[in-house]
């Protein structure tokens, strides 16, 4: 949980009491002055990213660090939704920075237009309070996993795969770890997706982060929960840290 500080969360500007009534009306300003100190970076801005950068920004997210190398492009419009027809050919991060900023001005948006790499990935979660892992591949989950586990910053890992998705929350030395539940990656493919999918998985992601940093609910801690779409049905598996895992196994 993101420490609250002294001040309240919105130093008592009607303005900012206004814009979060509702959900002031569920955590108190204590839990508002938590999200607005709290800071985020979302891996990825595509698909997962959009809705979780979406929902966090109105939430009030106080910093949010957008990381992605990549460009716009007409194919990613059917579930990419911060991205627009007029972005085709931009570059994602700058796209994701306007469109997140004129939906919460409050809010420091930070883009990072590179690649994840075993080289920058420290860099990347620098001064980090939880990571999102919005990405759509298991080299890169698995580069932030580590260091996720290394700098002991909380992942919310979420994936998408045609109607089906999955969420997980990884708190490091409290749960398993990514490679627990995924000890190895599937073969890279260019995989199916309806955007729906998306947002079911990029919401309980959000959600997930708004609870750990207001510390509400009970959390997907060592629960993987699958959404399977076609069948409108949610199913929860139980997973645990493996003694032998190569990434988190010696971690206490």
């Amino acid at each position: 949980m993101v420490d609250a500080g002294v001040d309240v969360a919105v130093d008592g500007d009607e303005r900012g009491l206004n814009r979060y009534e509702r959900q002031i009306k569920i955590f108190g300003e204590e839990g508002q002055g938590r999200l607005r100190r709290a800071k985020v970076t979302i891996a990825g801005a595509g698909g997962l990213g959009s809705v979780s950068a979406a929902y966090l920004t109105v939430a009030g997210v106080g910093r949010i660090r957008v990381v992605d190398h990549d460009v716009v492009e007409l194919s990613n419009l059917n579930r990419q939704i911060l991205h627009w027809e007029k972005d085709i050919g931009r570059e994602k991060a700058e796209s994701f920075e306007e469109k997140l900023s004129q939906m919460n001005s409050e809010v420091e948006v930070a883009v990072m237009g590179q690649r994840i790499s075993e080289d920058n990935v420290a860099d990347v979660v620098k001064g980090s309070d939880l990571i999102v892992d919005a990405m759509d591949n298991f080299q890169t989950r698995y580069l932030l996993n580590r260091v996720a586990l290394e700098k002991k910053i909380p992942l919310f890992h979420g994936g998408v795969y045609g109607f089906e998705g999955q969420v997980t929350t990884i708190i490091p030395g409290k749960t398993a770890c990514l490679r627990c539940v995924f000890p190895e990656a599937p073969a890279p493919e260019t995989f199916p997706v309806i955007g729906a999918t998306c947002g079911v998985i990029g919401c309980i992601q959000a959600t997930e982060v708004v609870k750990y940093i207001v510390g509400a609910g009970e959390l997907l801690k060592n629960r993987l929960l699958v959404w399977d779409g076609l069948d409108a049905r949610m199913e929860e598996f139980a997973v645990e840290r493996n003694p032998a895992c190569e990434d988190c196994g010696e971690l206490r």
